[in-house]
């Protein structure tokens, strides 16, 4: 799979450590070292993939990722940040990014993370062909890559789409936190199960007409999440 890899990195021996190792693996990379120029970049670009560092002059890291998501929900972003702390991955998850690592990373750990966005999102590959699943009034395109709610396009990003898709695929099935984190197929070591209480929330924003008394992304409380609505 060759994808385009935007990287946003202010360190430039960082930044060229990624870009070198993003070639090695057969991928092309445009390198940018504060956030205007990433949301700059990424705009004519269109990257399958943004590597964004959260300490990014001018614009940090959240501040970049917020403008990505209202220009283009669908580009994966993967969040490098020294942060460890729960709040900082849980905030860097509200604001759409789909993966988190933390530094010091190893370059061999960064392209298997690359890999797992990558192939989650669909961006950089062919897909093989999967019906779309309607229940609830929402149809998922596995193929497409699309959200309709109601026959109006929802924007999601790859993580989003994944939970989606798999509570669409079973309506009325309960879910548990750590089953939709495993649907997702990205967060190993640094990720929470309240990652998906966040996902969740911003998916109710997109597809639920009053997201604080959701009827289609239905809580069951000490179990997890469900779909209701039915097929179709």
């Amino acid at each position: 799979m060759c994808a385009h890899v935007l990287v946003a990195e202010d360190d430039a021996m960082q930044a060229e450590l990624i870009r070198r190792s993003l070639l090695a693996e057969g991928h092309t990379a445009t390198v940018v070292h504060d956030g205007p120029a990433a949301v700059e970049a990424a705009r004519r670009l269109g990257p399958d993939l943004v590597v964004l560092d959260l300490m990014l002059p001018v614009l940090d890291g959240y501040a970049v990722c917020r403008a990505l998501r209202r220009e283009d929900d669908g580009i994966p972003v993967l969040m490098l940040t020294a942060r460890a702390d729960e709040e900082d991955l849980l905030l860097g998850l509200e604001v759409g990014a789909d993966d988190y690592m933390t530094k010091p990373y190893s370059p061999r750990e960064l392209m298997a993370r690359i890999r797992t966005v990558l192939r989650r999102s669909g961006r950089a590959a062919a897909r093989r062909e999967e019906p779309a699943v309607r229940a609830g009034g929402i149809v998922v395109d596995p193929v497409r890559h699309e959200v309709l709610c109601e026959g109006r396009p929802v924007e999601c990003t790859p993580a989003e789409f994944q939970i989606l898709l798999a509570l669409t695929g079973e309506p009325e099935r309960v879910f548990s936190r750590r089953q939709l984190l495993q649907s997702t197929r990205g967060f190993d070591r640094s990720s929470t199960e309240r990652a998906i209480d966040v996902h969740i929330m911003n998916l109710r924003r997109k597809i639920e007409a009053d997201p604080r008394r959701p009827v289609r992304l239905v809580t069951v409380f000490g179990v997890g999440y469900k779909l209701s609505g039915g097929r179709g």
